[in-house]
C-alpha cells in the first residue's frame, strides 16, 4: 500500500493509491504516521479497534482520519499498521478499523493538529484507488 508524503503550503499531504478501497484507507493512515514520526518502531504498542460511520466516502476518510487523531490524543500512542474495512449500507458507509498503537514514550512523534478538507480528494482509478488528504500541522 504506497503513499507519499506531499508539501502543502505551511500544512503536510499524503496521496496514496491501492487496489482497494479498504487499502488506500489503511494507507493515508499510515501516511499520517509517518507524518508525525520519521522512524517507526517493529514492535511494541497494543492494538485497538474503533469504527466510524458517515454519509458518504469522503466524509468517512476524513472522519475516520479524525478519530485515529482522536484515539492518538486520548490513548497517548501513535496509530501504526492500520487495516481498513469499508462497507456501504444504503446511504451510510462505515470503516471498521485497527491499528497498533504505539506508546508515546517509545517514538519522538510530531504533533498533526488536524485533518482538513482542503483539496481532500478519494476517487476509484483504472489500477484501483487513489486519496489525497491534507493535515494542519
Amino acid at each position: 500500500m504506497p503513499y507519499w508524503l506531499r508539501e502543502h503550503t505551511a500544512d503536510v499531504a499524503v496521496e496514496a493509491e491501492a487496489q482497494t478501497l479498504d487499502g488506500v484507507f489503511a494507507a493515508v493512515a499510515d501516511g499520517l504516521a509517518s507524518t508525525m514520526c520519521d522512524s517507526i518502531p517493529e514492535t511494541g504498542g497494543d492494538r485497538f479497534q474503533l469504527s466510524v460511520e458517515a454519509e458518504s466516502r469522503e466524509a468517512l476518510l476524513f472522519d475516520y482520519l479524525d478519530q485515529l487523531i482522536y484515539e492518538r490524543d486520548v490513548r497517548s500512542v501513535l496509530p501504526v499498521e492500520n487495516d481498513a474495512t469499508v462497507t456501504e449500507d444504503g446511504d451510510r458507509w462505515a470503516v471498521d478499523a485497527s491499528a497498533r498503537g504505539i506508546p508515546f514514550d517509545d517514538v519522538e512523534a510530531r504533533e498533526i493538529k488536524a485533518v482538513t478538507y482542503s483539496d481532500l480528494a478519494l476517487e476509484e482509478t483504472a489500477d484501483g484507488w487513489r486519496a489525497y488528504v491534507v493535515f494542519d500541522v
